[in-house]
C-alpha cells in the first residue's frame, strides 16, 4: 500500500508564491478553464502553463479533467478554505501572548 503525502501549508504557500501560478489561480477563480484558454490569457506557451499547473495540482490546489484532447482545470476551493484555517492555526498555535510582558530584552 502506497502512502501519498498530503501537502503541508508551507508546500501550498510555496506553490502559490510564483507569479505565474498566482495568476493561474486568479483566472481559475472565475471558473473552470481549458489549458488553451490559460495559454492565451497569460500569453505563455503550453509547456510553461502545464508545468505550473502541475505544481498547483501536486499541492492539491487545482484539479484537472481530460475531455478529448483538452485538459480542463478548476480550483479546489475546499483546499483554499482549509489552507486559510490551517495557516492561522500554525501561526497562532499555542497560547496567545499577553500584551504585557514581564521579561523583555529591551
Amino acid at each position: 500500500m502506497t502512502t501519498v503525502a498530503v501537502p503541508s501549508v508551507l508546500d501550498q504557500l510555496k506553490a502559490l508564491s510564483h507569479e505565474i501560478r498566482f495568476e493561474l489561480v486568479r483566472h481559475l477563480a472565475g471558473g473552470e478553464r481549458c489549458v488553451c484558454d490559460l495559454e492565451a490569457l497569460l500569453e505563455l506557451p503550453q509547456s510553461k502553463v502545464s508545468y505550473h499547473l502541475g505544481i498547483l495540482r501536486e499541492a492539491e490546489l487545482v484539479s484537472s479533467e481530460q475531455r478529448g484532447k483538452n485538459t480542463y482545470y478548476s480550483l479546489r476551493q475546499d483546499q483554499f478554505f482549509q489552507l486559510g484555517g490551517n495557516l492561522l492555526g500554525e501561526i497562532f498555535m499555542g497560547p496567545l501572548a499577553l500584551t504585557h510582558q514581564t521579561k523583555s530584552i529591551c
